[in-house]
């Protein structure tokens, strides 16, 4: 990574700083000083990938880096260690006890400032939550307010380049083409007598991944029946249940290119291994289908007026849905996730049950809008489907959209 690739990244997070503390001022609140990194033998990976810092590095020594809105910033580093941050702009400075360490650390930071820290109030987001109790305690120490640094993160982590969305477009076509390949694999099966299970099934998927050029950071979930009640079951080589006909069978897929920098497709379908669908999960189906359209429809509306929702408000819209069809309480996790690097990735999730997300939903970021319904003992029905904001709307690719329950020996 070339130098100046590191002072432009230095110079994008002083203007971001800079441009969050006109907005917070213009909304009648404090706004912040600056950014406050830190780390401990990799205790933030967030570090790293933001300043752009090679994180296969040996580091057993507490580090820190200031970034002010304003000025030059300053590094602060073990005397056995500097070649850590040697790399980056700035003053240097270095400690060997724990006396000095404090000493400069205090020096480096105004007093009364509000600085951006990977931390997290009561652990709201833990994504952005890598910074430990007592580093909070002894920058407080100093006269300095540790806040948030969640909706810098993403601006950072979740926002992406072309060439990223179009890693993304690639691989939800793949995943959409997978998911036609298995329901055929599945009815191919089944009308010739061939035995068929969960598992086998997933490595059949994983097989059509590779030859459709994609990668994925776990297998597939393939669930029939009352497995596909539990959100993140995943089938085991030596106790999956069999694919028989009368079966409900729910696949969640995720994927993404091969190359440095793509970033994931995430999506779930569900299919009734028979001719005709039974009128119960049919009508399952359509009320989570019901969900992820409002909670879709919803966030394009607020972008297409240029108001960018944010997380929480998503879930509650998605949540209503299903609380009036009756089945509140059979919808047991959040509506929706961040897509990046990673398939959960570190922007705003769209979710006000597992915590109140108040990060807004960015221009330029994915994430999943994935409702469901688990009857324990009996079925789950979830629905999944990717969206990216751009500036002026909200757009979904790998189409089309599952509309109803697939019929699979119908197909």
């Amino acid at each position: 990574m070339a130098r100046q690739d590191r002072q432009q990244r230095i110079d994008d997070i002083q203007a971001a700083l800079r441009r969050a503390s006109r907005l917070a001022g213009s909304a009648g609140v404090e706004g912040v000083d600056g950014w406050l990194f830190y780390d401990f033998r990799h205790s933030d990976p967030i570090a790293y990938r933001i300043l752009l810092l090679d994180p296969t590095q040996h580091v057993t020594r507490r580090w820190y880096y200031w970034v002010p809105a304003h000025g030059r910033p300053v590094k602060l580093s073990h005397r056995i260690e500097p070649h850590v941050l040697d790399a980056l702009p700035g003053e240097t400075l270095t400690y060997v006890s724990w006396q000095e360490q404090q000493d400069r650390l205090r020096i480096m930071l105004p007093h009364g400032a509000r600085v951006a820290m990977q931390y997290s109030p009561m652990n709201a987001i833990p994504y952005v939550s890598r910074v430990d109790a007592g580093t909070v305690e002894l920058i407080r120490s100093f006269g300095v307010e540790p806040v948030t640094s969640a909706d810098l993160v993403q601006q950072f982590e979740a926002v992406w380049t072309t060439e990223q969305l179009a890693s993304h477009r690639a691989a939800a076509e793949v995943l959409r083409r997978v998911v036609d390949e298995t329901f055929r694999e599945v009815a191919e099966a089944i009308t010739a007598g061939r035995s068929l299970t969960e598992y086998r099934l997933q490595q059949f998927m994983l097989g059509r991944f590779q030859a459709h050029g994609v990668a994925t950071s776990s297998p597939p979930i393939v669930a029939v029946n009352a497995h596909s009640a539990d959100p993140h079951y995943g089938p085991a080589a030596e106790s999956s249940a069999p694919i028989s006909r009368g079966d409900l069978l729910l696949i969640d897929l995720w994927a993404k290119q091969p190359a440095a920098g793509a970033v994931y497709a995430d999506i779930t379908w569900t299919g009734f291994v028979g001719p005709s669908v039974p009128a119960r999960q049919q009508e399952v189906f359509q009320i989570v289908r019901r969900a992820r359209d409002a909670a879709f429809e919803f966030v394009r509306k607020r972008i297409q007026s240029g108001d960018c929702p944010c997380g929480w408000e998503v879930d509650e819209v998605c949540r209503l849905v299903i609380e009036k069809a009756g089945y509140g309480e059979r919808f047991v996790h959040r509506t929706g996730h961040s897509i990046g690097e990673e398939v959960h990735g570190n922007g705003a999730n769209i979710d006000n049950l597992e915590t109140r997300d108040l990060r807004r939903l960015l221009p330029h970021t994915c994430f999943s809008i994935e409702p469901g319904i688990y009857l324990p003992g009996d079925f789950g029905i979830r629905s999944e489907l990717d969206v990216y904001l751009d500036d002026r709307d909200a757009l979904v690719f790998g189409l089309p959209l599952q509309t109803e329950l697939i019929p699979i020996l119908g197909l």
